[in-house]
């Protein structure tokens, strides 16, 4: 059985990243940041990279474009960072989401048990 982004060929990895093991220390890709194309792929593009820009049109999250892309994220990040360098995506972190007030909280409780 094979898993996703795990070939027999760990060369064509080393290929698309140019012999990079990690995007560099100051990247802001994790598992759920968002990114998003700014520019369509071009002619002579890394077919990687143009993949990305036509996943991304809309927010994708790095574990997403990992996964379509049957990739490690981990060389995923390494591609994004090169396209942010280029000024091809942007990279944001989903907004967090702000918890209710606990005496809201405890109004909806009361209110459900005396249903």
């Amino acid at each position: 059985m094979k898993r996703p982004g795990r070939d027999d060929a760990p060369d064509r990895l080393y290929t698309l990243t140019q012999g990079r093991s990690r995007s560099g220390p100051d990247s802001p890709f994790d598992l759920v940041t968002l990114v998003v194309a700014e520019s369509d792929a071009t002619p002579g593009m890394q077919s990687e990279h143009a993949a990305i820009l036509g996943l991304a049109k809309a927010p994708t999250a790095v574990v997403e474009l990992a996964a379509e892309l049957g990739l490690p994220v981990s060389i995923t990040k390494i591609l994004l960072s090169d396209l942010l360098a280029a000024g091809r995506v942007s990279a944001r972190h989903p907004r967090s989401s702000v918890l209710p007030d606990p005496d809201i909280l405890e109004q909806v409780l009361v209110g459900l048990r005396n249903l």
